[in-house]
């Protein structure tokens, strides 16, 4: 072979080689970039989120009272960071001088600086052997009372009532169970 065939040779893959450096270079850099940016999105998405998992609260209020909630995820309000909404929502209420109270539903919206908190959704009051269903439970320490609303059934060992509202008072844990308008009667069953 001839000296100029071999410097030809020589010449074109030496030239491949490089050519070959440089696109893989290229590509190396744009992947580089790409993965940058992915990082990014990423790192935006967890720091931007306002969704939390498993959700946990707990407070006590100056007369001793205890309140702890829990939900599956919570959402913070993007106008009110004092506000959560909540998913699947469990709640136990420890009055002092006074029996548990626990609170079952598919949604809320939690105030985590008054506590206070809207249930709704598929909700279960359980408190001794009174059980109360409805679809919107409004609960306030600062008012010190608990309003049921909307298709409420009250059960105990003995009866089954049937009302547009019940409220109950935190203090004295008297209820007043009624309908909205005048010309509607609360159903009331009794197993006596």
């Amino acid at each position: 072979m001839s000296k100029k065939k071999m410097i030809l040779i020589f010449f074109l893959i030496s030239l491949s080689v490089v050519i070959i450096i440089i696109y893989s270079k290229i590509n190396n850099v744009k992947e580089i970039h790409k993965i940058k940016n992915d990082i990014q999105k990423i790192e935006d998405e967890i720091f931007n989120s306002n969704i939390i998992e498993n959700v946990n609260y707990y407070a006590k209020d100056v007369k001793g009272n205890e309140y702890t909630i829990n939900a599956s995820k919570g959402e913070i309000d993007i106008d009110n960071s004092n506000i959560i909404f909540l998913t699947d929502v469990e709640a136990y209420i420890k009055l002092t001088n006074s029996e548990n109270i626990k609170i079952t539903s598919n949604f809320g919206k939690y105030n985590i600086v008054n506590y206070d908190t809207i249930f709704s959704r598929n909700v279960v009051m359980k408190y001794l052997d009174n059980k109360i269903n409805g679809e919107y439970l409004d609960f306030s320490i600062l008012r010190n009372s608990m309003i049921v609303t909307r298709n409420v059934i009250y059960t105990n060992k003995s009866n089954i009532l049937k009302s547009d509202v019940m409220e109950m008072d935190l203090t004295t844990k008297d209820i007043k169970i009624f309908m909205q308008t005048e010309d509607k009667k609360v159903n009331v069953k009794s197993y006596n």
